[in-house]
Parts: C-alpha cells; structure tokens; sequence
C-alpha cells in the first residue's frame, strides 16, 4: 500500500493519499491551498483518484473536494447528517469501499460535529480518525451540533474498540507528531486516556474555554459547498 501523509501548516491538518498496487488512490481531507501539490502526486505516480473523503465539514480550512472533483473525476464522499447536498456520496456508518486488496470502512464517529466519520483499513492497521480522536487529546464540542458526551461514546465504544495495535492517523496535531496508537491514546491521551469516566471528560470539555474558529464563518459555507467558489 502507498500512503502519503501531507500537511498544511497554516490550520495544522493532515491530509492523507493511500493508493493500491493498481494505482487506485483516494484521498482523505484535502485542503484546497494545497490542491497543485496533490495534482503533481497524482500525477508523478500515475495515480487514478477514486474517492475524496471527509472525515467531517472542517471549520478551520477550506476543502479541495470540488476542483479535485473537476480535475479527476473522483467521487466526493461525507457522512449524510453533513447537509452537504453537493456531495457524491452521502453515506453513514459501516459503509465499506474496496480500493484493490484493501477495504476502507467507513466508521460513524460524531461528537465534535454530528457528521464526523473515521476510516480504518484493518488490512493495515490503521485508522484515521479526522478530529474524533487527536494525539494526546480529541476536537472540541462546542459547535456544530458537538457533544462531548456523544464523543466519549464515539471514541471508547468505536475506536478504543480496535487493536491496541492499530496506527491512528488524525486530522491534525499542533505539536509536529505524525501518528499515534490506539494502545498509547489510551494510556496516554490526557482528556481521554488513563481510564477517564465521563463525567471527567464532559468537565474538562466544558472547561477548555477555547476562542472562537477565526475561519469558521468563511470555511463552513465553502465546505458545505464541496468548496466550489461561486
């Protein structure tokens, strides 16, 4: 399998392009600043795009679904509760996609929005965990239909559920780390590890006292738009 792990500095998110022994691609929160250097990966390895996922309808950056959409003719793909009309695909929990050998379930995580999706490859091991899970921490509720009660659910009855052995890719880290495990998030992460209860988690969400997104009013509207400029 080839993975290639991208990151856009300015929101500090991961974008991830997996491709089979075929060439068949999908790609995995793209953001439209960095569209040309997707386009030139593509096409240095020969690459045919089949789907573009969303983990969720991101807040802090603008996607590249649409021109990615027009340039390649991959289908778009969010969960259905995204309102996102645009889409190719609407799709909800357990839905599965074949790229060659390899299966992509497609895992109904929601909590820090109420559209959020995680995609594991139990081939490999790996899961990638959009702003559901983070290293050392998780998204913040606060907005977007969040619940911090429905995350907890989400991470512990979902994604602890996998192998401890399980690499978990997200969709952001502020702290230059690239992956984590599932093993290590649960003995380490500090709002979620070490056997927090519920309760615990809900006081500390409640307590974050985080600023308002500063893009949030310009990237909702683009991405609930598949990010097509009018």
């Amino acid at each position: 399998m080839f993975l290639k792990q991208f990151f856009e500095p300015e929101s500090c998110t991961y974008t991830y392009l997996i491709a089979d022994e075929k060439n068949h691609a999908v790609i995995i929160d793209p953001v439209e600043s960095e569209l040309d250097i997707y386009l030139k990966m593509l096409q240095d390895y020969d690459l045919k795009l089949l789907y573009i996922f969303e983990t969720h309808i991101h807040a802090d950056h603008i996607t590249a679904a649409a021109p990615l959409r027009e340039k390649t003719q991959a289908k778009s793909v969010v969960h259905r509760n995204s309102n996102v009309t645009c889409a190719d695909l609407l799709i909800t929990d357990g839905c599965i996609f074949q790229l060659g050998k390899y299966s992509i379930e497609a895992i109904f995580t929601p909590g820090h929005t109420n559209a959020c999706m995680s995609y594991y490859l139990k081939e490999e091991n790996i899961v990638f965990t959009g702003d559901t899970l983070l290293i050392n921490g998780c998204g913040r509720t606060d907005f977007q239909h969040g619940s911090s009660k429905q995350l907890y659910e989400s991470i512990h009855t979902k994604i602890f559920t996998l192998p401890e052995q399980t690499i978990v890719y997200p969709a952001h880290d502020y702290h230059g780390k690239k992956f984590s495990t599932i093993k290590e998030e649960k003995e380490q992460n500090v709002r979620l590890g070490q056997g927090k209860t519920e309760a615990e988690f809900i006081d500390i969400m409640r307590n974050l006292d985080l600023p308002y997104p500063k893009k949030i009013d310009t990237a909702l509207p683009m991405n609930q738009a598949c990010g097509q400029k009018k």
